[in-house]
């Protein structure tokens, strides 16, 4: 079994897209819009998508919920790290040795919380 989606929702698709196309750009995600309530990052064996939610209530973070990507690399993890800070998103742990892996933890425009790791 494998995961092959993770949704994050948002208050501003407009900033949210902003965001995630501006920190994504040097990936090969495919960007797919296939709604106004929604905007979808294609990988090959998954997705990644933020969304205004169905039931048309304020998105809210998750406590403890947090999407995780594998970057393949410490160099990536510190470059997509700075991004995101430059981007708006706050530092929620800077890039550093945490057990096995090299990671940091940014929140989105919408207090998402993101791990990087390589």
């Amino acid at each position: 079994m494998k995961m092959n989606y993770f949704v994050v929702g948002t208050n501003n698709m407009q900033a949210a897209t902003k965001f995630y196309d501006l920190l994504f750009d040097q990936s090969k995600l495919e960007k797919v819009v296939p709604s106004d309530r929604m905007t979808y990052w294609l990988g090959d064996d998954f997705a990644f998508a933020a969304a205004l939610p169905f039931n048309e209530e304020p998105a809210t973070n998750g406590n403890g919920t947090m999407v995780g990507f594998s970057l393949g690399s410490a160099n990536e993890v510190i470059r997509m790290y700075k991004k995101a800070i430059e981007l708006g998103g706050e530092c929620e742990g800077e890039p550093g040795q945490r057990g096995p892996r090299f990671s940091a933890y940014v929140r989105d425009l919408d207090s998402n919380k993101i791990c990087f790791s390589e």
